[in-house]
């Protein structure tokens, strides 16, 4: 089943996330990559710096999906204001 997980950063905390990135990336890389439909950083207005992160990711279980976003190291170094964890239809 997909999940659609969406991740807002704390205002201020672009620090954090550069901090971060680079454990960030291993973790998805390294035990995530063949389970993601999309992923990626969501946008300021100016295109410029990012604010969040959106995963389309296949996981047997809603569980699953909430143990990945738990263990993200952005989400364990204090990253995210909220996160939000709800199952996805794939129409297209």
């Amino acid at each position: 089943m997909h999940f659609y997980i969406r991740c807002v950063d704390k205002p201020g905390h672009l620090h954090v996330r550069k901090a971060n990135r680079d454990a960030h990336l291993a973790y998805i890389k390294d035990g995530f990559a063949d389970k993601i439909v999309a992923a990626g950083p969501t946008l300021d207005p100016d295109l410029e710096g990012m604010n969040g992160s959106v995963f389309i990711i296949e996981f047997d279980t809603q569980a699953d999906a909430e143990k990945f976003a738990a263990n993200d190291p952005y989400g364990k170094a204090g990253l995210f204001e909220s996160v939000i964890v709800r199952p996805f239809k794939k129409v297209f």
